[in-house]
């Protein structure tokens, strides 16, 4: 089994750091060559894709891989992956499964109502219609090319360096309080993990909600991490007074509690952070 990542992102390198024992070879990829030096120094085997095309090298590491992660995220014109690898992929004798990374966001706004798998799709924002679309665009290649697929739509990512705790001692961590909110996380080292299982798994993979056990409001979140550290608790900031982006306040539009029980119980994956607590401790 090899393996090739298009886009060493945060979680992506979490992966391929657990993946390096169950994986002879692993190729990652990174958009400029700045990164691909970078990781190169590190001793990863890398190549640059910028999603504009394909260098020789590429090519032969996909011809090569039995299973490739796609983390790369779509933009305008698609899926990067598929507008210019599409004709190497479809072609490589070795290719077995795609893993695609995608995001919650696909299901849009829910009322705060528990959703899974085949709860309706309505995305709201541009990005979470564009990862519909490349999820569409992953499904049809996968039944011409006669490969497996499976697709993990990831809640809110955190880990080391990118969490509450972090905010917190960088004096940027706010409480933004909004009647009823509800958000998902997924710990880094769960994505790693997960994928792990996905990758070893002997039957069909399919669509899985990547998420941890307990949905909460934001505010929840900062206020653990604070007394976690110690800290003071931030103060409560009405949703209406926050001064967020465009982006940030994007994100408080959708509200849904997410559930993950169908890669608990096809994977038989056993979150190592099942909640946030667990999470920040390990953050900590």
């Amino acid at each position: 089994m090899n393996l090739l990542i298009l886009g060493l992102g945060y979680s992506a390198r979490a992966f391929a750091l657990e993946a390096r024992g169950l994986f002879p070879s692993i190729v990652v990829t990174a958009r400029s060559p700045e990164k691909v030096a970078r990781l190169r120094g590190e001793g990863w085997s890398a190549l640059p894709f910028d999603g504009e095309s394909a260098s020789p090298e590429l090519e032969a590491a996909i011809s090569g891989a039995s299973h490739v992660l796609v983390s790369a995220p779509p933009g305008e014109r698609g899926d990067p992956a598929l507008r210019v690898l599409r004709a190497a992929l479809a072609a490589s004798p070795a290719l077995k499964r795609v893993m695609y990374l995608s995001t919650i966001g696909v299901y849009g706004d829910h009322d705060g109502q528990w959703v899974d798998e085949e709860s309706p799709l309505r995305p709201v924002s541009l990005r979470a219609r564009q990862r519909l679309a490349a999820e569409e665009a992953w499904q049809a290649f996968a039944r011409q090319k006669a490969c497996d697929l499976g697709i993990f739509r990831l809640s809110g990512i955190y880990g080391p360096g990118r969490s509450a705790i972090d905010n917190l001692r960088a004096g940027t961590a706010r409480r933004i309080i909004k009647p009823g909110q509800m958000f998902n996380r997924i710990h880094v080292a769960d994505i790693a993990g997960a994928l792990v299982a996905a990758s070893h798994h002997e039957g069909p993979l399919g669509t899985f909600n990547l998420t941890d056990h307990e949905p909460a409001p934001p505010q929840d979140v900062v206020e653990f991490a604070a007394l976690l550290l110690g800290l003071p608790v931030p103060p409560d900031i009405p949703f209406e007074a926050a001064e967020l982006s465009e982006m940030g306040r994007s994100f408080y539009g959708e509200n849904k509690c997410v559930a993950n029980g169908l890669i608990r119980s096809t994977l038989r994956y056993r979150f190592r952070c099942p909640t946030y607590r667990e999470g920040l401790r390990a953050c900590l």
